[in-house]
């Protein structure tokens, strides 16, 4: 079995790229290796994929349309996962159009090499976000929500890969899976989370930023519950032409002050908090309603916040000294 996974060197990608390896199945993954943090923690991840022999690697955009494509119909595969994004919601306050090309074309690119492969796909799962729900007081956030008033352009892009999906689901009989991350957090991060930009700060000695003066509260979801809801889910064959949108999150929101002074613990220091207003494109709080995920996958997120930042700074420390 063959899984074609996009953004193979980003986070999530390759945790779920290397459980997939773990699992003896073959993995195909692209990645344009973008600037947008880091590229030395980007190729860190890809040198711990290519240790198996099932792993292959193709630098590419995912807006080049005809690459994926040509890479897509030389590889054949029966599974996508479709994970590849210009993350962050901020950024998108700055860069709207690298937005645009790789949440709006690059999915386009991926639909496009779906439908082609016919009834040889089996499966496309790919990354939607908890960010759809936009700013709302009612909670828990559930699938069946309108989603209607997304907060940032981020957020927009996911809700129309959404849209997207589920028009070319109809159209061309496309089995597919979206899935609404919350606040997705642990080992080989992103520097750009909350969680890494706090971390860094405190073992420098710098202050850190808290948004909204703290009172802001997130579903936080430990990546190996994230990678065990997408064994599942990708290892699915649903009928032709199935759309469907779970939410996968901790379904315990933690404030954001709560998750400082756990992680504070964790890192032995006490940080230097400057207090700071809202910031454009921001919500006070998600919180997953995981009762689909449950019921249809038999899942349900299970790791506690100070479990999850304990693996996280045990893994940090090592990264920082490396």
């Amino acid at each position: 079995m063959t899984s074609f996974v996009t953004g193979a060197a980003g986070f999530i990608g390759f945790h779920a790229a290397r459980a997939q390896l773990e699992a003896g199945e073959d993995v195909v993954g692209i990645d344009n290796l973008n600037p947008y943090y880091d590229p030395k923690l980007k190729q860190a991840r890809l040198d711990q994929l290519t240790r198996y022999p099932g792993f292959r690697f193709e630098a590419i955009d995912l807006a080049d349309h005809e690459a994926v494509a040509g890479l897509v119909a030389d590889v054949r595969p029966q599974r996508i996962l479709h994970l590849g994004a210009q993350a962050g919601v901020r950024y998108s306050l700055e860069a709207p159009f690298a937005y645009a090309r790789s949440n709006l074309t690059g999915h386009l690119s991926v639909l496009e090499a779906a439908r082609a492969l016919g009834d040889r796909l089996e499966h496309l799962v790919y990354a939607s976000s908890s960010s759809v729900y936009g700013e709302r007081s009612a909670v828990p956030f559930k699938e069946c929500d309108a989603a209607e008033s997304p907060a940032s352009l981020y957020a927009a892009t996911k809700r129309s890969d959404e849209l997207m999906s589920a028009s070319y689901c109809s159209l061309y009989g496309i089995p597919a899976t979206g899935l609404r991350f919350f606040t997705v957090y642990g080992p080989w991060g992103r520097p750009d989370m909350a969680y890494w930009l706090f971390a860094d700060a405190m073992l420098a000695g710098r202050p850190i930023q808290v948004f909204n003066n703290g009172n802001m509260e997130r579903d936080f979801t430990y990546i190996d519950d994230i990678v065990e809801a997408l064994s599942r889910i990708l290892a699915d064959s649903p009928a032709r032409g199935r759309h469907a949108i779970y939410n996968i999150g901790g379904s315990s929101p933690v404030r954001l002050l709560d998750m400082i002074e756990t992680l504070e613990t964790e890192l032995g220091v006490v940080a230097d908090k400057v207090m700071l207003p809202m910031q454009p494109g921001d919500v006070t709080r998600t919180f997953a309603d995981t009762s689909r995920l449950e019921a249809d996958y038999g899942f349900r997120p299970s790791v506690d916040l100070a479990t999850g930042l304990a693996g996280f700074a045990t893994w940090f420390a090592g990264w920082r000294s490396r």
